[in-house]
């Protein structure tokens, strides 16, 4: 299950709106296939794995992250490849919470004689998709908030120069944060002020998530790195504006979601209706505010340098509005990791740990 979870895990970003499931079959003690849900989310980990060996699966143990599917989709449910290959026993990680698909296929796969065990490395698994577990249960992707800072909480001088504050690790570590979300999400004033071009700048790595904009009045200029990569990488906008600038934008590539970014509860729903199940939210400092305050985020993550910019620079959150320490926005930190000279921690919110 092990390998399976590691399969699974190169999936992430790659395979929305579907789950990034590893599948791994065992035949006398030897590995004969393995596989993940391909990019796009299609052809499933099963089916792959099932192909590799043909009639080799007779008699096998398949291993499994997710609960196979039982659904005729625009795919035939691994469920049916499963028993025509002759497995002899399947091992899931985690049950599907698909409501099509939940427990069934534990009842279908035992009906036809093939032992079931569930439950092998379930937490893991689990974790692994929370952003398909939240599409389904919670209609909203898992959401993080990314940060990059000094020790005393600065973002940026009063220049506003900010490249760079962190060293080269925690910068690379970036960018493979990003290659594990669907989408990377910004305000309009990031958008305006740095000129993102929100890749992922790692050998080997062609991936770059969905680019999202919030952006009330449609201001991201036409000359911006996003606008002119949207062809080549995807750019969601959410605003009104002018009508004339929002044809302009339209012609070089960018989705325009005609919505007030300001109602994230809509953005959000907005975003998996078209199939995003991971958000990662770099900034700035108003949108993280809003994420903040709206308590629509899942894991917080700072990336924090041994520097100080001091009071007068630009801090990483806007206002909370918190008057009395009643109001605070508590977090619980789960754990901590040193990248070159710079911190990672990593929070998660109170009521979720």
């Amino acid at each position: 299950m092990k390998s399976a979870l590691s399969l699974a895990r190169r999936g992430l970003g790659r395979v929305w709106p579907n789950p990034s499931v590893g599948c791994v079959i065992v035949q006398d003690d030897c590995v004969i296939a393995r596989a993940r849900t391909a990019d796009g989310g299609r052809p499933h980990a099963e089916s792959q794995a099932l192909e590799q060996v043909g009639a080799l699966a007779k008699g096998a143990t398949l291993y499994v992250t997710l609960e196979p599917c039982t659904h005729h989709g625009q795919t035939a449910p691994c469920v049916e490849a499963i028993i025509a290959a002759g497995i002899a026993r399947v091992v899931i990680g985690t049950q599907d919470v698909d409501p099509r698909v939940s427990g069934k296929s534990v009842a279908t796969l035992e009906a036809a004689g093939i032992k079931v065990m569930q439950g092998v490395l379930a937490d893991e698994c689990r974790a692994l998709n929370i952003g398909f577990i939240k599409r389904i249960t919670e209609n909203r992707p898992f959401v993080t908030l990314k940060m990059a800072c000094t020790l005393d909480g600065k973002i940026a001088c009063t220049s506003g120069e900010s490249k760079w504050i962190t060293g080269d690790l925690a910068r690379r570590h970036t960018h493979q944060l990003r290659s594990r979300h669907d989408a990377i999400l910004v305000g309009c004033g990031t958008a305006l002020v740095d000129d993102p071009a929100l890749s992922t700048r790692l050998d080997g790595v062609a991936h770059t998530p969905v680019r999202v904009v919030l952006d009330s009045n449609l201001r991201i200029s036409s000359d911006s790195q996003l606008v002119r990569t949207a062809k080549d990488v995807p750019l969601w906008a959410f605003g009104n504006g002018d009508d004339e600038h929002a044809a302009a934008l339209k012609q070089q590539g960018v989705v325009i979601h005609s919505c007030n970014p300001h109602d994230l509860t809509s953005v959000l729903e907005l975003l998996v209706s078209q199939g995003i199940t991971r958000v990662l939210v770099e900034g700035g400092a108003e949108a993280h505010a809003s994420f903040l305050r709206q308590g629509l985020f899942d894991e917080l993550l700072i990336y924090r340098a041994p520097t100080m910019l001091g009071g007068d620079a630009k801090s990483m959150v806007g206002s909370l509005g918190v008057e009395t320490l009643v109001q605070r926005h508590d977090l619980v930190r789960c754990s901590t990791q040193t990248l070159g000279l710079d911190v990672l921690e990593v929070y998660k919110r109170k009521d979720e740990s």
